[in-house]
C-alpha cells in the first residue's frame, strides 16, 4: 500500500463519491480472472484493490470525525502492523 495513493484516492471519493471506488474495485476484481495476465500484471492490479479499499476505509473513518492526517497514519500504522505480526 501507498500513503499517496490513499491520501489521493481519499481525496477522490471526497470530491465525487465512494460508489466510483468501490465499482472500480468490482471491475479490477472481475479482471483478475482472465487467464492470460502474468503474474506482474496480477500484482498490480492486486496493489491498485488493496489501495482502492484502503481509501474507503480512511473515508470511514474521517466520516466518524477523525481528522483526515490523523486517519491516513493511523490506517498506516494499522497496515505496517499487520505485516510486522
Amino acid at each position: 500500500m501507498k500513503l499517496p495513493v490513499i491520501k489521493h484516492l481519499t481525496q477522490f471519493i471526497e470530491e465525487n463519491d465512494e460508489d466510483f471506488v468501490i465499482e472500480t474495485i468490482e471491475t479490477l476484481e472481475a479482471l483478475t480472472e482472465v487467464p492470460s495476465l502474468k503474474d506482474e500484471e496480477l500484482d498490480v492490479i492486486g496493489e491498485l484493490i488493496s489501495n482502492m479499499y484502503g481509501a474507503i476505509e480512511v473515508n470511514k473513518m474521517i466520516k466518524e470525525g477523525t481528522p483526515k492526517k490523523e486517519a491516513l497514519n493511523s490506517f498506516m500504522k494499522r497496515v505496517l502492523g499487520s505485516i510486522d505480526s
